[in-house]
């Protein structure tokens, strides 16, 4: 007869490995059918090892490590696999966090889902137009819109005005 020590033991190891194991499984690029579809060595062959991991591998490149970071001119920031025009550099804000932060995206230039690799459920962020992952969307931002969107700036690419 089982002990049920044990058996609460078994069920709660079991469900840290499960959570675990489906952590370390990327999800890849958003699912769907986008205006920009290559196949992954295509990809590799257009995107740096660090964006190829962001983008098409869901990666999130170190705090600090971008130099959009620090990218204070006017223009825009578009996706460095498809360079889609994201963010306009009038929303882009200093988050604290080490990723370039925005309050809104331009429209119709982004797209979300349900992201639950880290246990805690985050808002993912991709381009809508190839699909590439950009980072995430809080609710700890600036007004008018009290949205973060936590951007890998190795994802994205800076056009000045």
């Amino acid at each position: 007869m089982m002990d049920r020590r044990l058996l609460l033991f078994g069920c709660a190891a079991g469900a840290v490995g499960g959570t675990w194991v489906l952590s370390r499984i990327p999800a890849g690029a958003a699912p769907g059918t986008y205006p920009v579809q290559l196949t992954p060595a295509q990809w590799r062959a257009r995107l740096s090892p660090a964006a190829f991991a962001v983008l098409r591998e869901d990666q999130t490149e170190a705090p600090g490590a971008s130099p959009l970071l620090n990218e204070h001119r006017r223009g825009r920031f578009t996706c460095a696999g498809c360079d889609q025009a994201l963010y306009s550099s009038t929303t882009k804000f200093d988050s604290g966090t080490g990723w370039p932060s925005f309050y809104a995206p331009l429209p119709r230039a982004i797209a979300t889902r349900q992201d639950v690799s880290m246990i805690i459920p985050r808002t993912e962020v991709h381009c809508s137009h190839c699909g590439g992952h950009l980072g995430h969307v809080f609710d700890d931002g600036p007004k008018p819109t009290g949205l973060r969107y936590c951007m890998n700036g190795v994802a994205m690419k800076f056009q000045p005005a």
